[in-house]
């Protein structure tokens, strides 16, 4: 069911979770699918984004998500948490991820990934997933706009971003995301040629949700967005006693 609410210019509308509660919520008020954010998970656990947080802790954070709901659940999986593919392909199966978001910034070192080496990871866990018979939905988390230094580099910063995408998807990839990406000249572009599903994050600057879908962008995420204006109304509210 998640592969197939992919779908160019009818983007998939992903409001990012951090508990249960916030995935109930998400459920009760009608989006069709649960996504989680690794900045609110950790955040709710006591630690930063990044994989500081130990992937037990955010796994079994997950899997109490996925029980609490009656609808698929992507995971942010982060860098993988320097598993190996068979084995997180099989954790992820436990907590009963649908899917998960896999991201090319090695946080050991603090740099991109190079693109071959994170395809031929990818494909690994494509085979691990199949291996496993296990459906597993890939969004491959494209973050060179994270490390990019302004406009004047953009035309750089997208083509770069296409070799990846067209990596990514070569290896089995079912989504690609572009994270950072929102300039809506450069959007289009990437869009048009990443030759499959894109995700964007809806951030500050980036067009508004009609606009994405008329660029043909798949899937919405909020990332960290929602958990970040619930704490700061937590805050204020407490504020106000």
């Amino acid at each position: 069911m998640l592969r197939s609410l992919h779908v160019p210019g009818t983007p998939l509308v992903l409001p990012n979770v951090w508990d249960v509660a916030s995935a109930k919520a998400v459920v009760a008020t009608g989006f069709p699918v649960v996504a989680t954010t690794s900045g609110g998970v950790a955040a709710s656990l006591g630690y930063e984004d990044h994989e500081e947080a130990p992937a037990a802790e955010m796994l079994a954070a997950a899997a109490r998500i996925s029980r609490s709901v009656d609808v698929p659940v992507t995971v942010d999986a982060e860098a993988g948490y320097a598993m190996e593919p068979a084995d997180l392909v099989a954790a992820l199966k436990r907590v009963g991820a649908a899917g998960c978001n896999l991201e090319d910034t090695s946080h050991a070192a603090g740099t991109l990934r190079d693109p071959l080496e994170q395809a031929a990871w990818l494909r690994s866990l494509r085979e691990a997933a199949s291996d496993q018979d296990y459906g597993l939905v890939v969004n491959a988390r494209i973050d060179v706009f994270l490390a990019g230094d302004g406009d004047g580099a953009q035309g750089e910063l997208v083509t770069e971003a296409l070799r990846r995408a067209h990596a990514y998807f070569e290896a089995g990839a079912d989504c690609v995301y572009p994270i950072a990406l929102r300039e809506t000249t450069a959007l289009a572009a990437f869009v048009s040629e990443a030759g499959g599903p894109v995700n964007v994050l809806a951030i500050a600057g980036a067009p508004s949700l009609a606009e994405l879908a008329e660029l043909g962008v798949a899937r919405v995420s909020y990332g960290s967005r929602l958990h970040r204006q619930a704490m700061e109304e937590f805050e204020s509210s407490l504020r106000r006693l």
